[in-house]
């Protein structure tokens, strides 16, 4: 079997007591001591700081890069400017699954990185070619109300990067990237520092009062936001337009790849609908748990878990098109039933 990769940041959180699992080919922190609702809420509220080191890097450059992603890619960088970053899909050429959502940072004029999921790297550089530069440097998230207000004692640079901003900055020594994204629903950054300053600045941002999150509670902060993850929202048979991310897909822009099959799929109606549901109690619903409108079976869910913030269930589920908001539904929870309802999205947050 192959060895997992590790993070730069891997003998800090075992230092820090991280309880450490596998996770698209490398060893991460799930969760630090005090425990992911804890962390969780401290992103909400304040402020946390998440090790993202096993998202990809494929450095894209040159006079023909941007042609490149605007071939690839379902959104249009003519959109945005250098020193912007842009959320878009790869999607599959027969059936317009989608391969990949990635966020790309466009650096300067004609240097972008393109950030794939962890497991999907090497599929998003067959599509673009590219240098993957995931192993060089570390990524760290520093994400809340009050990151910006943390960081800014730590890396006043970095603090300054504004929502979907890319920039350069240099911090001890240390030649950074920073972008204003993050996966939380939250404000925040997003910052690729060089190996060597990584546990450096990990250790200054922490001491700012920032808490470290593991990916238990990135993955709770993301469903609360109804942000999709590849796998369980996106995946192989699963496009843009069921997903409900219709609005990243750019059809002014001319060809990109699948799209005559995600066309074809627009024209006809999609079959399926990407909703919320809000359940009764604590006892979460979970991934591949059945839907139920009155004994019908309407769909599957795909993510679920304990709200912290609600205090009560959620989940994200396919269902069919006509499902209305407010609709009562139940949820097959280890052969039991669940009741729930049909919900708007994000289940925190501006809607």
């Amino acid at each position: 079997m192959t060895q997992p990769s590790t993070s730069p940041l891997d003998a800090v959180h075992r230092q820090l007591g991280a309880r450490m699992v596998p996770f698209g080919g490398w060893e991460m922190p799930l969760a630090y001591p005090i425990g992911t609702i804890e962390e969780h809420l401290a992103c909400r509220n304040d402020a946390v700081v998440f090790d993202v080191s096993h998202l990809g890097t494929v450095r894209v450059q040159g006079a023909e890069a941007i042609d490149l992603l605007q071939a690839a890619f379902t959104n249009d960088l003519h959109k945005i400017t250098p020193g912007r970053a842009q959320y878009t899909h790869l999607l599959d050429e027969n059936d317009a699954s989608v391969l990949d959502d990635i966020i790309v940072w466009w650096i300067s004029e004609d240097v972008f990185d393109v950030m794939p999921n962890a497991s999907n790297t090497d599929r998003v550089r067959a599509a673009i070619g590219g240098d993957e530069t995931t192993h060089d440097r570390a990524v760290v998230a520093v994400q809340g109300p009050r990151a910006k207000e943390r960081l800014a004692t730590v890396f006043p640079e970095a603090a300054a990067v504004g929502r979907f901003r890319v920039a350069r900055a240099t911090w001890e020594g240390n030649e950074c990237v920073i972008a204003g994204t993050g996966y939380t629903g939250e404000a925040g950054v997003e910052i690729a520092v060089p190996n060597a300053g990584a546990a450096d600045l990990w250790s200054a941002i922490t001491a700012a009062g920032v808490t470290p999150a593991g990916l238990g509670a990135r993955d709770t902060l993301r469903l609360e936001a109804a942000l999709p993850l590849h796998g369980h929202e996106l995946g192989p048979g699963i496009t843009s337009l069921q997903a409900g991310l219709g609005w990243v897909v750019a059809w002014s822009k001319g060809e990109f790849r699948g799209r005559r099959a995600l066309a074809a799929e627009r024209d006809a109606g999609v079959s399926r609908k990407l909703m919320g549901i809000a359940t009764d109690g604590r006892r979460p619903p979970r991934s591949d748990c059945g839907v139920f409108l009155d004994d019908r079976s309407v769909g599957m869910v795909t993510s679920g878990n304990f709200s912290p913030v609600l205090g009560h269930g959620i989940a994200l589920a396919f269902m069919p098109p006509d499902v209305e908001v407010g609709t009562s539904v139940t949820v097959d929870v280890r052969g039991s039933r669940v009741e729930g309802r049909v919900v708007p999205t994000p289940f925190v947050g501006k809607h």
